[in-house]
């Protein structure tokens, strides 16, 4: 494709496609529709791509030349539930997939899928649930996944009940996004984390390939489907990515220093520093391009990142993310983050490879790049 305008990012794409990924249930383990979703996604922009067994997604976006190449990673999977016992009550306890208190469960409406095609709508309330039966108690039960249960909107008064619908131990439960686009630019849902991500990098897709941008080196876009329970990018990968990118969410709360209406770039995670390179080529980016931007550190987080390194792969990794508040819980985000993130992605992708001996696994140490010199960068040397 001949390049005829520069790349931009639609912003209406974004949020019509947050929108679509929200609405599709993905709790990590039951991720088949929405790999059909975004594999359908990526037809409609002419890219290519491949699946590995489980699903997860590598797309190509081809460069000027082949190595070494990029990638970027975002996550499919959300969190969800598991059914642990049928209860004799007719409800149903339950464990979490991925980590989250049930303290952000209580209230929500989900549907438990089972075998054959059993699908059922239902609520998740705390063991004690009305204030008419258990008077105070309901302000003193402990908050554990022990103390709550899913009632289903089904003639289920016994555990009989339950064998005679069909729900069986393990069925899945897919807590509901309700989306909510306010015209300020705020959305609430449940699973921005990491939906807003793959939008955003959607968006990137396509603003490459409606402009008929060539970047200079070849770009995978990586969409994994177990991010939440620990795999991550640790078998979508090849040999020849030396720069690993990682979308996820910035924590908005007090102690942190996440941009809320910017793109933020973690320098450590709980998995330890990214790339002191890497992420100081993305912050020098955001410099350039005038693109509203913070850094921060995360205690209590891990990325697709840390997966890649600890299953050996010798990469460059950063983590960019978008502000939210109350993550793994009633999530927020404002659009005016996720268009800073896509800014940030689009003009990465456009930038010369960081450094000519990544091409190389090994090499001498003439051509290492030291911290504090600039100038063995490719785009500095001469």
């Amino acid at each position: 494709m001949t390049r005829t305008t520069a790349p931009r990012i639609d912003r209406d794409y974004l949020l019509d496609v947050l929108q679509r990924l929200l609405l599709t249930p993905s709790p990590s383990g039951m991720t088949d529709e929405i790999v059909v979703k975004v594999s359908n996604e990526l037809e409609q922009l002419g890219i290519p791509y491949s699946l590995t067994r489980r699903g997860a997604i590598r797309a190509d976006i081809e460069g000027e030349r082949h190595s070494p190449d990029r990638a970027i990673v975002a996550h499919l999977d959300t969190l969800g539930a598991m059914v642990k016992q049928l209860k004799p009550n007719g409800r149903l306890e339950l464990v979490p997939i991925g980590f989250w208190s049930s303290r952000f469960a209580e209230g929500a409406r989900v549907t438990l899928y089972g075998d054959d095609g059993l699908t059922c709508r239902g609520t998740i309330l705390p063991c004690k649930a009305s204030g008419h039966t258990f008077n105070q108690e309901i302000d003193t039960q402990p908050v554990a996944w022990t103390h709550v249960e899913l009632r289903l909107d089904e003639r289920c008064h016994s555990r009989e009940d339950l064998v005679r619908l069909g729900v069986n131990v393990g069925d899945t439960i897919a807590v509901d996004s309700a989306p909510e686009f306010l015209p300020n630019g705020f959305i609430n849902a449940r699973h921005l984390d990491d939906k807003a991500g793959v939008a955003a990098l959607l968006a990137v897709a396509r603003a490459l390939r409606e402009s008929g941008t060539r970047i200079p080196v070849d770009c995978h876009l990586l969409f994994t489907i177990s991010e939440e329970v620990g795999v991550g990018a640790s078998h979508v990968l090849h040999g020849d990515v030396a720069e690993l990118i990682s979308i996820d969410n910035g924590t908005v709360a007090e102690g942190q220093n996440t941009c809320e209406y910017g793109v933020t770039i973690s320098m450590q995670d709980s998995a330890g520093p990214f790339d002191w390179h890497l992420t100081r080529h993305l912050l020098a980016l955001c410099r350039e391009r005038g693109i509203e931007h913070s850094r921060d550190v995360f205690r209590y987080y891990r990325s697709d990142a840390a997966a890649a390194l600890e299953a050996g792969n010798d990469i460059r990794t950063a983590l960019v993310c978008f502000g939210l508040d109350a993550s793994h819980g009633h999530e927020r985000v404002h659009v005016d983050s996720l268009m800073a993130l896509a800014e940030l992605l689009l003009a990465h992708v456009q930038s010369p490879p960081l450094f000519k001996r990544d091409a190389a696994l090994l090499g001498p140490l003439a051509d290492f790049p030291a911290h504090n010199d600039p100038t063995l960068a490719e785009g500095g040397a001469s």
